[in-house]
């Protein structure tokens, strides 16, 4: 049963599904409709979604495009990379991350605009739906969530464009139907669907939009130098870059070199497998130098402590628990480890890889004179038999018992 609402804010692309969704709400709930399209580096140019809703009857006061670039990079990306999270093994979360943003931002002009109501234009099978929902709910309980693709039957592109035919909907390119579902931000882009749906089957060489293929890369490596402060990267070959100016550079860096390609079988929270591929060149590059530089940083147990909580951490971030307090919980001890996590790592780019060559920091913890090989000292070697000893004492116990 619909609940009754007057105003609804629409996470809006302007494309055929967000643009079929915003007529579909004005007539199926009969409500007036706020659009919202957040810029957080998808590639394309966001202010051709005004004119579009315009077009659609929405008034000019209640269209929101709003650059989100920096804000994405520097209280999302940068400190999921603190952690090192990967989910499964390879995942580095670029779509997981978005999603907090933007339902965050629409909350906040919900607020603004007096809405009742949020909607999205995720479908009823996949992760985004959670994330976005989870958002909306942690940030405001009291707003009525629309998930269209839950409640309508336009479950295929065919009956989307039909739909968009007889309501006068405007589509560039409806002729063209692209054998991928695409997803893109500063931190990567991603491949679902078409041929993908075989995880058997190579994806052709065309899909790729970011990065080179290996034999198209230059055949010399490019060397770069990463500076961090407090687990962050602020500057590129000693050139100080904003946040998201910063990952753009990486991009750059690491599509030129083909890094950053992943094709991949995760399980979705919902509980599916899904084959996905995914470009992550800039991520690629930051976490190998992130790591890099907390191995000269960072305590042992630390470090440790902070590779088992990891998969929680991206598992969290993967389900669309940004909100959540365990996530914040965890986040906050992240971040106390990485005050000391300054320094500069010196990384060599060549032909899809990406290799540490050097790695210096005022805070390090590296000391030739304990770990040299030639006379030193500050160490005496024979304190190691008692180490020794004392760690194999349960397992002597044990084989004596053992024994008899």
């Amino acid at each position: 049963m619909k609940k009754d609402v007057k105003k609804v804010v629409l996470a809006y692309s302007g494309g055929l599904d967000t643009s079929v969704i915003l007529k579909w709400l004005q007539d199926e709930y009969s409500a007036e409709v706020v659009t919202f399209t957040a810029d957080i580096g998808q590639g394309e140019e966001v202010e051709p979604a005004r004119k579009k809703a315009l077009a659609l009857g929405i008034k000019p006061e209640n269209i929101f495009i709003e650059d989100l670039r920096e804000e994405f990079v520097r209280d999302y990306v940068f400190p999921m990379f603190r952690a090192n999270a990967i989910y499964e093994g390879e995942y580095l979360l670029g779509t997981s991350i978005a999603r907090p943003l933007i339902a965050k931002r629409q909350v906040e002009i919900a607020k603004l605009t007096n809405a009742d109501a949020i909607s999205h234009g995720a479908t009823g099978k996949g992760n985004d739906q959670v994330r976005f929902e989870l958002g909306y709910l942690s940030k405001n309980p009291d707003l009525t969530v629309i998930a269209p693709w839950r409640e309508w039957d336009l479950n295929s592109r065919e009956k989307l464009l039909a739909y968009a035919a007889k309501h006068g909907i405007k589509i560039e390119g409806h002729g063209k139907k692209s054998p991928y579902s695409m997803d893109a931000n500063l931190l990567h882009i991603s491949y679902e669907g078409g041929i993908l749906e075989d995880p058997f089957a190579e994806p052709e060489e065309s899909m790729w939009r970011w990065t080179n293929s290996i034999e198209m890369t230059p055949n010399k490596p490019e060397y770069i130098e990463i500076e961090f402060e407090k687990g962050d990267p602020v500057a590129i070959n000693g050139e100080k870059l904003t946040p998201a100016n910063l990952l753009k550079k990486l991009n750059e860096l690491g599509g030129t070199h083909g890094i950053g390609r992943v094709d991949i079988v995760e399980n979705r929270f919902v509980g599916m497998k899904s084959r996905g591929c995914y470009e992550t060149p800039g991520g690629t590059i930051l976490l190998k130098a992130h790591r890099a530089i907390e191995s000269i940083t960072l305590d042992r147990e630390a470090a440790h402590t902070k590779d088992e909580i990891m998969p929680k951490y991206a598992t969290l971030v993967y389900n669309g628990f940004w909100f959540a307090p365990e996530r914040e919980m965890l986040q906050a001890a992240i971040d106390k480890t990485q005050e000391s996590v300054n320094g500069t790592v010196r990384l060599k780019l060549f032909k899809g890889n990406v290799m540490v060559v050097g790695r210096k920091s005022p805070n390090s913890l590296f000391d030739a004179n304990y770990c040299t090989f030639e006379e030193d000292e500050v160490y005496d070697q024979k304190d190691a038999a008692g180490f020794i000893k004392l760690q194999a004492l349960r397992l002597m116990i044990e084989g004596k018992a053992k024994k008899h």
